[in-house]
Formats: structure tokens, C-alpha cells, sequence
């Protein structure tokens, strides 16, 4: 039961750093540490990565470290999205699912590679209908619900990319827009699991959750002494690397 906690705590740092990376870490464990059913795995990651997300996003929002005209604009269409998405799930095989995930993952890390925009959200938003980030959140929910994840890796690099947010200000937007999508996505997958008779795990999810908001903070703290760019840099590392991963584990 070790390796389990300790991944809990990774994934709560992945999120308070990057505000982004938890699913991809809790799914794996679910699965290939603990053998819960990969359907199971999948709504529960949602549940656990919904709360750490939400108990993470405080010390952002305190520092205003939060752009919650891109929480409306994104997040909200984006449980719309979520709901949908997760119903889609019903009919799909897990495998196809987490190959879906990482292949998303390794084209969101090529995104954040290329990318040399400058740190003003300000100017970058001139450009950008508000119409089309709101597309963009109900695109990211689908596939946040599909896939059964809270959307970080996704978000992260659309609020970066596509809304012009700095990284530091892109982290603590992300976490309230996944603590929104997965709390929808996790509701209407238990009625998917409902449905194929299975049912969550509580005894793992309370654990996981409540160790992975202590990694959150600390992860917080670790993200105020590292600049913008090496974190743009290093999450896509991290995309590739699991990515790769998911891709050998499922083919």
C-alpha cells in the first residue's frame, strides 16, 4: 500500500506545480497498483482529482492567481461538455479511451513546445472571440468526460496557447476549471458504472484525495520558485513521457 500513497502525493504535487497531470498519474495507479477495473479507475480519478483540484486552487485564488473571466468563459460550457462526454464513454472500450487520452497528451506537448508566445494576456486576448473559447471549453469537457480525466493537460495548454495566460496564471485557472468538469463528469459516470454493475471504491478515493490536497499545497509552494517557461517546458516533458507510457500499456 506504500507506492499507492506515495503516488497520491504525486499526483497532488503534479497538480499544485502544473495545475495539471493528476489523472494521468491517478489512473495508472488505480489500475496497475491497486487492479480496480479500468471503467472503475477511470470514475474514480474524476471524484479524486476533482477534490484535490478544489482544495489546490485556494492558495491561487487568495493570491489572485485566478482569471475567472476564462472560469466562465471555458469552464462553464466546459461541464456541458463533461456531461456529454461521459454519456459517449458508455459505448467506448477503456483501451480506446486511454489510447484517445495519450495521444491527445503528446500532440498537447508539441503544442506547448513550439509555442513563443509572450506572457501578456492582456494583448493575446485581443484577437480571441470569446465565442471561440467557449468551443474550446465545450471541446476540452467532451474529451475531459470521454477519456475520464479532469482536462488539466488540455486546459493548461489552451488557457497558455489560445487565451495568452501566463503560466503561474494559467495553473490556478485550470484547477478551478478541473475541480468543475470532473465534479460533472464523475456524477454522470456513476451512472455509467451503474449501468454495467460496478461501483466506486470510497475507502480509495477518501485516501487518495485527502494525501493528494497535502501534495497540492506543497506542490504550490515548490511552483512559486520556478519561472514560467521551465514550467511550460518541463509539463511537456512530463505529457511526453506518460503519454508514451499509456500508449505502450494499452497497444
Amino acid at each position: 500500500m506504500i507506492l499507492p500513497l506515495i503516488g497520491a502525493l504525486a499526483v497532488g504535487l503534479s497538480l499544485g506545480i502544473l495545475g495539471s497531470g493528476g489523472s494521468i498519474l491517478t489512473v495508472p495507479i488505480l489500475i496497475y497498483m491497486l487492479g480496480e477495473p479500468k471503467k472503475v479507475a477511470i470514475a474514480e480519478s474524476l471524484g479524486i482529482v476533482g477534490f484535490i483540484a478544489l482544495t489546490g486552487f485556494i492558495p491561487y485564488a487568495l493570491q489572485k492567481k485566478v482569471h475567472w473571466k476564462s472560469v466562465l468563459l471555458f469552464g462553464l460550457p466546459g461541464m456541458a461538455g463533461a456531461y456529454f462526454g461521459a454519456f459517449l464513454a458508455h459505448y467506448i472500450l477503456a483501451e480506446i479511451q486511454l489510447l484517445i487520452f495519450a495521444g491527445i497528451m503528446l500532440l498537447a506537448s508539441v503544442m506547448m513546445f513550439r509555442d513563443q508566445k509572450p506572457d501578456d494576456p492582456s494583448k493575446a486576448r485581443e484577437s480571441i472571440s470569446p465565442w471561440w473559447i467557449i468551443l474550446q471549453g465545450i471541446g476540452v469537457g467532451t474529451l475531459t468526460g470521454l477519456i475520464g480525466v479532469g482536462g488539466g493537460f488540455l486546459i493548461v495548454p489552451a488557457l497558455v496557447l489560445l487565451g495568452g495566460l501566463p503560466m503561474n496564471l494559467a495553473v490556478g485557472t485550470s484547477l478551478v476549471i478541473v475541480t468543475m468538469q470532473s465534479a460533472t463528469g464523475f456524477v454522470k459516470y456513476l451512472d455509467v458504472l451503474g449501468k454495467i454493475n460496478l461501483s466506486i471504491n470510497v475507502h480509495f478515493m477518501i485516501i487518495f484525495g485527502l494525501i493528494g490536497a497535502v501534495g497540492s499545497f506543497t506542490g504550490k509552494k515548490i511552483s512559486s520558485k520556478i519561472s514560467n517557461e521551465r514550467l511550460k517546458k518541463g509539463f511537456a516533458i512530463f505529457l511526453i513521457f506518460m503519454g508514451s507510457y499509456i500508449i505502450y500499456k494499452n497497444v
